[in-house]
């Protein structure tokens, strides 16, 4: 759980740093790359708050600020075939009136298709006909006005023949020509693109193209009666629009995308999919933060061929892992030089050799990682990749199960310190650092008990610690924390198995250490969504480390969170969420023992929570605004703890019904 939660704060972070970064002019990674973070946190968070935000509002200090005459939302994306024909199947539900009044009406195209530019967004703006002002994207409501730049760019139309008040929206690219004789030493199109056209002198602007996809009139929702009928308007305007065709199906659009991607290296510049729209102009879904009535589909992830010069083993814990290090390749607009291998198995089944020519994907702000063998074999001399036989801290026989190589030695110090590390994270005991716990194991704190046994005049004697600052760590460690089963037994890293993995088990009727430790690895396996493989290592580490396990329980520290009963969850079906520090406790505490009352945790506020915690109820942070406009009630520290301290009257009365 914990981890899981490190993951999501990551992902947060990274896409806010990726999108400032974007809207300034410099992006850091691909679109694809950008995507894979976002589809992740999607599937992990989907109540994130930063999926909610269109960009960012930090803006290029120099320009003045002006809103859009239509708020620039993002789209929704599909990835594959099957992501699109979820979203197209559900337009046609929607939209079954819409397309009987189209055929009638001789209209029977009902997709709009368009290339998806991978430049910089613009939006024109008019009145009466003539250009008063160009707004970057920004944070999709207000952006920076840069019309003197806008005005130097090709395709950008100063003045109108008809007197017309409105925006126009386009795409600001650099063609790949222009890139590669003039700005070679920018990662890619893109980036000089932006970068170009928010210069303050506005040199360069001149090199860039606008072409624009899509418009609106101020105060008139109905002056463009369909797509097509507005890219014709444009047109005729003497605007450069972007490539644009209707098709009657969603597999004829899925095939326009397949000869897209298969020719998309010859177009003069960069796209990165397609934008799918519905024939009919809705100006109040176009409104929407995420309009609904159009998605971006985007292309299949970027493939690169090298070849493969040598395979290195990073150790993790006692687990090593294949990485491929091949010839520098251009691949999603970064070079890349190492590239996952995952395990022994995947080497042995796609036949890889010293010297293969291989296929690369990247994916994400992950290594990139080998798909197999290049279609068309290279002509280099192979050889075939050497394993390492023994583990590189206490030389044991290393065992090569196909899904992992590994030290098998339950004393090996890598596995040891591991484990260590492992349980200070799921205690989230954070004033035992990573340098610490280092030091620690070094003098000889090799086990989870032994922590506990750990004195404050002990630690004064270390680095930057002192007779304060080990006094305060002592306290942590000390502090009496009651665990869940699944995250008692995580916190002893077995290798590969996670907290989320154990709460199966768990909830399967395993429910009691004792029940863990008795049941078989056939009854295990037998667990929905538990394998052969999972259950043969949970069985062996219950085993492993049952006396260390039972030495930390006897400590009574820490201790193990009865088993709730099925037919009584007090707070059954709540969701809480937590904001700011805890007093009486560390927040992964208070998410524990929530959960083994029935309910969930959140880490944003959303309409079905049922209690927003915090210790500044009347604040106005971000989170208790946003309760108070659903609604949520906000409640302090002490009255979380009443909450959760009830008792019932007597069991055949549900607590719910006396807390409300």
């Amino acid at each position: 759980m914990i981890l899981e939660q490190e993951r999501i704060t990551k992902l947060e972070q990274l896409i806010q740093k990726y999108q400032i970064s974007y809207y300034n002019g410099e992006s850091e990674i691909s679109d694809a790359e950008f995507d894979l973070l976002w589809d992740e946190l999607k599937s992990k968070a989907p109540d994130s708050e930063v999926l909610k935000k269109i960009g960012t509002a930090h803006g290029v200090d120099g320009f003045p600020k002006a809103k859009h005459i239509i708020p620039m939302g993002s789209q929704d994306k599909a990835s594959n075939p099957e992501e699109f024909l979820t979203w197209a199947k559900k337009q046609t539900k929607t939209t079954e009136d819409i397309t009987l009044t189209k055929e009638k009406s001789g209209l029977t195209q009902v997709f709009v298709v368009q290339f998806k530019l991978d430049g910089a967004s613009l939006e024109l703006q008019y009145e009466k006909g003539v250009l008063i002002r160009a707004v970057t994207r920004g944070d999709g409501f207000i952006g920076d006005d840069i019309t003197a730049n806008a005005k130097r760019m090709k395709g950008a139309v100063h003045k109108f023949d008809i007197q017309w008040t409105g925006g126009v929206r386009g795409e600001v690219i650099m063609t790949k020509d222009v890139w590669e004789n003039k700005y070679p030493t920018k990662a890619n199109c893109r980036n000089a693109a932006n970068g170009i056209m928010r210069r303050k002198d506005g040199e360069g602007c001149q090199d860039l193209n606008l072409i624009v996809y899509d418009a609106a009139v101020s105060g008139n929702d109905v002056f463009f009666k369909d797509e097509l009928q507005k890219i014709d308007w444009l047109k005729e305007r003497g605007f450069q629009t972007s490539q644009t065709k209707s098709f009657k199906t969603a597999q004829e659009v899925i095939n326009y995308r397949n000869e897209i991607a298969a020719t998309r290296s010859k177009l003069p510049f960069d796209i990165d999919g397609l934008v799918v729209k519905d024939i009919e102009t809705d100006m109040s879904d176009l409104r929407k933060i995420r309009p609904e009535k159009q998605i971006a589909f985007k292309f299949e992830l970027e493939t690169a061929f090298s070849i493969l010069r040598e395979v290195i083993w990073s150790e993790s814990g006692v687990t090593y892992t294949p990485i491929g290090v091949i010839d520098p390749v251009r691949l999603a607009g970064t070079t890349v030089k190492r590239a996952n291998l995952n395990n022994p198995d995947m080497i042995r089944s796609m036949g890889l050799k010293i010297g293969s020519t291989v296929s690369v994907v990247k994916r994400g702000e992950i290594i990139p990682k080998i798909e197999g063998l290049a279609p068309i074999p290279g002509t280099c001399k192979t050889s075939e990749i050497t394993f390492p036989s023994n583990c590189s801290v206490c030389y044991t026989k290393l065992i090569d199960a196909g899904t992992r190589l590994y030290c098998p030695n339950p004393q090996c110090p890598k596995k040891l310190l591991h484990r260590l590390q492992k349980w200070v994270s799921v205690l989230d005991i954070r004033e035992l650092g990573e340098k610490l716990l280092q030091q620690l194991f070094e003098k000889n704190t090799k086990y989870i008990h032994e922590l506990y046994d750990l004195k404050a005049d002990q630690l004064a004697v270390y680095d930057r610690m002192g007779e304060i600052s080990a006094a305060k760590v002592i306290r942590h460690i000390q502090t009496k924390r009651e665990l869940s089963l699944a995250a008692f037994v995580a916190g002893f890293n077995f290798e590969g198995i996670a907290e989320t993995t154990m709460e199966k088990i768990v909830q399967a009727g395993f429910d009691t250490l004792e029940k863990l430790r008795y049941a078989t690895m056939e009854e295990l396996s037998a667990v929905h969504g538990i394998g052969g493989i999972t259950a043969r290592i949970i069985a062996e580490g219950l085993k492993e480390s049952a006396a260390e396990m039972d030495a930390v329980l006897k400590t009574s520290i820490i201790s193990i969170a009865p088993a709730p009963s099925k037919e009584f969850l007090p707070l059954r079906g709540k969701c809480f969420c937590f904001t700011g520090e805890l007093k009486s406790m560390k927040r992964t505490e208070a998410q524990e023992k929530i959960k083994a009352l029935g309910a969930m945790s959140k880490n944003t506020v959303v309409k079905e929570l049922s209690w927003l915690v915090t210790n500044d109820p009347a604040s106005g942070s971000s989170k208790n605004k946003k309760a108070r406009e659903l609604g949520i009630p906000i409640i302090s520290e002490e009255e979380f703890l009443e909450l959760i301290q009830s008792k019932p009257k007597q069991k055949t009365v549900p607590l719910q019904a006396e807390l409300f």
